[in-house]
């Protein structure tokens, strides 16, 4: 019997979701569009991400050492720096490095590279780049280096550069955190454009059959007999609403993608919806069933008082 029943309400679900064509294909179209929004929002959010991560790639803190200290000091600091737990890598760089980058740097500047000939030492000191697990964590990380100074009267340390990266630190930390809140901003504010638009066109679906729901309540259904139909019509416009929107985001991201790694984003989008696809469309799906279900339920639940 209980079978039955469910076979009857999908039945009936199908039936109303195509008897209500115009309907339908309107709540669909605007669940599309809604859906579409969300699964873009989660590409933007992706290359934002990506972005954002070879943006922290280039942040560090630099300290530069004196050119008298010894080398094992400078392993021995090197050791302190990366027991911290805040630190993710150091990177020590000699004397010779730095002489050979500098060089290197200025190797169109006829005039600096004389006057370092002329100087005949090396004048550069060697230096420690430091990366940190999170950008909030360098205040912490110069705060390390700063007693490390003060607290040897001989300390190795010359200078470390982190006030002058401060202020890119962090914004950069800034931008990260507004970045998470506005992503989930903007997709909470569609969803519930799309669950108040499919909660209405409900209604209407509602007040079109309201002759068969009456006919039905005469007869004794139950009230989850009712329900059913109308909560099945909303799955199938989650439903189709996905499918449309996946495939549509196929040509928006090929025809996007050349841009996106133009950008310096470091992804291109239409290979990244590709090998994520199934989690894209698996979130997407389930944002779908989740608001036509809802919106279908509540909708019953509401104008038809049952």
């Amino acid at each position: 019997m209980l079978r039955t029943n469910i076979k009857r309400v999908f039945k009936s679900g199908f039936l109303n979701f195509w008897r209500n064509g115009s309907v339908s294909f309107t709540a669909v179209l605007i669940m599309t569009m809604a859906l579409l929004v969300v699964g873009s929002l989660i590409l933007t959010q992706a290359l934002l991400s990506s972005t954002l991560a070879q943006i922290k790639d280039k942040v560090d803190i630099n300290v530069y050492l004196a050119t008298s200290a010894d080398e094992s000091d400078i392993m021995d600091l090197k050791k302190r720096i990366e027991s911290q737990p805040e630190v993710l890598t150091v990177v020590y760089s000699s004397r010779e490095d730095e002489l050979a980058k500098f060089k290197a740097k200025h190797e169109n500047d006829e005039l600096t590279l004389q006057a370092l000939d002329e100087i005949g030492d090396n004048p550069l000191g060697a230096s420690l780049e430091i990366k940190a697990k999170d950008p909030s964590q360098y205040e912490g990380i110069a705060t390390f280096l700063d007693n490390q100074k003060s607290d040897n009267s001989e300390s190795v340390i010359d200078k470390v550069n982190y006030s002058r990266n401060k202020s890119a630190i962090a914004a950069l930390t800034n931008i990260i955190t507004a970045s998470d809140k506005l992503g989930f901003a903007v997709a909470l504010f569609f969803a519930i454009i799309a669950f108040l638009i499919s909660f209405n066109t409900i209604r209407l679906t509602i007040y079109m059959a309201r002759e068969e729901i009456s006919v039905k309540r005469l007869v004794g259904a139950s009230t989850r007999y009712i329900k059913g139909p109308f909560v099945v019509s909303g799955l199938m416009y989650g439903f189709i609403a996905t499918a449309l929107a996946m495939l549509l985001l196929i040509p928006i991201t090929y025809w996007a993608g050349p841009y996106t790694l133009g950008l310096g984003t470091g992804i291109n989008i239409f290979t990244y919806y590709l090998s994520n696809v199934f989690s894209i469309g698996g979130t997407m799906f389930l944002a779908g069933l989740f608001i036509g279900s809802l919106s279908s339920y509540l909708a019953v639940k509401k104008y038809l008082r049952i």
